[in-house]
């Protein structure tokens, strides 16, 4: 098991940011977020998330007219936003990614399969952006994630040819104290689970 120390930057004492203080996100972190999270488990290693990372102004610009007013001044203020994304013809590279069934893809080529690719991409994509979220505090980084934004939007400006589909978007850097919420309660194990 890993020691305290991991669990309590993983967990217990990490929060989402909803401000900023002074510094850099650098490409080294966002690398080594990556390198991490690649390694966790996928369906069939499909490792359909795609992740857009906008750091200069005028890219988060480009965000603007997709983010709802609650959530504009802390992402534009983000050292780096990050869109999490999935790649909704992921089949086509389960042959290199999942080698010891090569025809595991047929499960999903097709149109009339597009119903079942579209939920494995974005149940799958969700995981890796999960994922990526405890990399990122692994590295340093805090992390606000969030979903309040269009969608639609943000595919039209970022993804245009529309194989892409945006998820959600986690805003990076180096939080500042002074503008986190308060601990909200979280469930006890015996009003969420079941041991059968």
């Amino acid at each position: 098991m890993v020691d305290q120390a991991a669990l309590d930057t993983l967990f217990n004492n990490a929060r989402t940011a909803n401000g900023w203080i002074s510094g850099d996100v650098t490409d080294a972190q966002l690398k080594k977020a990556f390198d991490l999270m690649k390694m966790a488990p996928t369906s069939a290693n499909s490792q359909p998330a795609r992740f857009v990372f906008l750091r200069s102004a005028a890219a988060k610009e480009r965000l603007r007219p997709a983010l709802s007013p609650g959530n504009l001044d802390k992402t534009l203020k983000a050292p780096v936003v990050t869109i999490v994304a999935h790649d909704t013809q992921f089949q086509e590279h389960l042959p290199r990614m999942f080698p010891h069934a090569p025809n595991f893809r047929d499960l999903f080529d097709g149109e009339e399969k597009r119903e079942a690719r579209e939920t494995a991409a974005f149940r799958n994509g969700t995981l890796q952006g999960a994922y990526f979220i405890l990399a990122a505090r692994a590295v340093g980084l805090d992390c606000g994630p969030m979903s309040g934004f269009d969608n639609a939007k943000v595919d039209a400006e970022f993804f245009p040819n529309g194989r892409f589909k945006s998820n959600f978007l986690i805003n990076l850097g180096r939080g500042d104290p002074d503008k986190t919420f308060p601990r909200s309660p979280r469930f006890e194990f015996d009003e969420a689970c079941q041991v059968l």
